[in-house]
């Protein structure tokens, strides 16, 4: 199936898009039957093949939401703009206390990955450590302020 989209040519920050007939199901990017015209969004320019447009669309080829909305903004086809896109919604907690209850328990060992060796080594190296610090914290606090004396080794 035909459709006719944008296909996107600007440099980084700077879109171009081609107006273009192309598969519906291939990559925007890749093969088109044919270039329609060009719309530049930041100086508002657009030129369009009027006739190819009006040809295909006689031939009921289909049209992205944002085309759609540019051929009607132009004057090219009658109707209403449509919403072309809308922002994700985020999910929505039922029951919030018990939805916030089962997120702080940690989900059962079977359902994590077993770590690999090398993971396990760096959790026992640091775990090692934690405690030779607690250790060596313990030893400097047992040690009294006024004197000169060393204090025992653990």
């Amino acid at each position: 199936m035909l459709t006719i989209r944008l296909q996107r040519v600007g440099r980084k920050n700077q879109p171009v898009f081609r107006i273009v007939l192309a598969e519906k199901h291939r990559a925007a990017q890749k093969k088109t039957v044919e270039s329609l015209g060009l719309y530049n969004p930041r100086n508002k320019e657009f030129t369009v093949k009027e006739e190819r447009v009006k040809y295909w669309l006689e031939k009921h080829t289909a049209l992205s939401p944002t085309v759609h909305n540019l051929f009607v903004t132009k004057k090219l086809i009658e109707g209403k703009k449509i919403q072309a896109w809308s922002p994700r919604k985020k999910p929505v907690a039922a029951g919030g206390a018990e939805q916030a209850g089962a997120a702080s328990v940690p989900a059962s060992p079977a359902s994590q990955p077993s770590p690999t060796k090398e993971e396990e080594v760096k959790t026992e190296v640091a775990a090692e450590s934690r405690e030779q610090v607690q250790s060596e914290a313990a030893t400097a606090s047992n040690k009294p302020a006024d004197s000169d004396e060393p204090a025992p080794a653990a």
